[in-house]
This record gives C-alpha cells, sequence and structure tokens, in this order.
C-alpha cells in the first residue's frame, strides 16, 4: 500500500484512530495556533451514500442479530469442555478490558500538553482532517499517513505522509502483548503518550512488537 506508493520500506503498518481530543486552555490552543481539535465533517456524497444503503444496513443489522443468537445457541449447546473455554475467553476479555483502563489506554494521552504527545495531538488533524491515520514503522521511523483531506472513499490510493517521528523520538508500544487486542501507545522520550486504536484487533502492528519487542527509556513526567 503506502510501500507500493511512496517507495517506503515497511515494516508493519495499520489504520488507526485516536479518541476525542480534550480542549486544551485557551492560551495553549491559541499558542498552537487555534488549529482544529476534531477530523472534518462527512462530505454531503457520504452522507447521500449512507443514506442510499440504509436498506442494506438493515439487512446486516439482522443478519448480525441472527449471529448473536446463533452464538447464544451455540453456548447453549456446548459440551462441558467447550463451555469451559468460552467462560475462560469471556474471563480474559473482562481482564484486558480492566488492564486498558489500569494503563490509561481508554484515554486519548496523558493529559500533558506541554508534553512532546499533547504538543503532537493538537497539530493532528492540522496535518490532516481525515479521521484516520495510517501509522506504519520503517526502519525505526513512525510515519503517518492520511489523505490531506477528509474522504469517504479510496483513502489508500490518496494518502501520502503527513507526519514522521524519528527513532529518537518515540516508539510504538504494545503494553497488553498477552492478550488480544486493539490498543497501542504512542510513547514519546520525555514520557508522554498518545493512545491508537488499530482498525482490526492484533494489528500487523501488534504482531511485529510481538517479534520485535522494543526497550525504550523515558523520563518521568507529571500532567
Amino acid at each position: 500500500m503506502l510501500q507500493s506508493r511512496l517507495g517506503i520500506k515497511l515494516d508493519a503498518g495499520a489504520w488507526c484512530v485516536i479518541g476525542k481530543i480534550p480542549k486544551p486552555p485557551s492560551d495553549v490552543h491559541a499558542g498552537a495556533g487555534d488549529g482544529s481539535l476534531r477530523p472534518a465533517f462527512i462530505r454531503p456524497l457520504r452522507v447521500l451514500t449512507l443514506v442510499l444503503t440504509s436498506p442494506f444496513v438493515l439487512i446486516l443489522g439482522l443478519l448480525l442479530l441472527l449471529a448473536s443468537g446463533e452464538e447464544v445457541l451455540k453456548k447453549w449447546l456446548a459440551t462441558g469442555e467447550e463451555r469451559e473455554r468460552l467462560r475462560a475467553e469471556e474471563l480474559d476479555a473482562k481482564r484486558r478490558d480492566a488492564s486498558i483502563v489500569e494503563l490509561g489506554l481508554n484515554q486519548t494521552f496523558d493529559g500533558n500538553w506541554s508534553g512532546a504527545a499533547g504538543q503532537f495531538l493538537r497539530r493532528w488533524y492540522g496535518h490532516s482532517s481525515h479521521h484516520q491515520r495510517f501509522v506504519a514503522l520503517s526502519e525505526g521511523r513512525i510515519l503517518l499517513a492520511a489523505p490531506p483531506k477528509r474522504v469517504s472513499f479510496r483513502a489508500e490510493s490518496r494518502m501520502k505522509v503527513v507526519a514522521e517521528i524519528p527513532a529518537d523520538e518515540a516508539v510504538l508500544e504494545d503494553l497488553l502483548p498477552q492478550y488480544e487486542n486493539n490498543k497501542l501507545r504512542l510513547h514519546f522520550k520525555d514520557g508522554s503518550w498518545i493512545v491508537l486504536t488499530t482498525e482490526e484487533m492484533r494489528s500487523a502492528i501488534h504482531k511485529h512488537l510481538l517479534r520485535h519487542p522494543v526497550n525504550h527509556e523515558t523520563e518521568s513526567t507529571e500532567p
């Protein structure tokens, strides 16, 4: 994708989003040029497409409902061994969700607007008004790619690198490698961080980090 489009060697990549950016203090926001803290609105063409495809959305909803009923039926008909496995999976998911909260991975960032993460976050939608970023690892660097403006279709064919973070400034971390999860932490050298949520559980980046764990010493910062 990005490799063939821009001729960059990629180690791993995944589509990600961030949480809602909280409003910074007015002086901090003004110092960053009062940039947008939200992605651009969906274009009218996209809204029209959603309206036209609403019957298909309804059908999809019914299919998901049937699938949910099928799961309930499977649990009811499951053997003792299968029920034990399902209970273990549910317990694992609860532990994962509790760990996400405990580690702050349910937050957008560490809360310190003066830190490197806070400063980077203030410019996030200035780089691109698209709601997603294709985050890639390339020879130690962290690249963020996206269409320059928010699009409804063909984001891959329109994207370009909108931000680059050198290897000595930040790393990507999977703090929950023992669980299948969709959380990554963009951890800056000063200790500040931003949480990224990948489009899929255990993305290509998660798998890469499992094979190549990183050691990253950071300074301790308090919000």
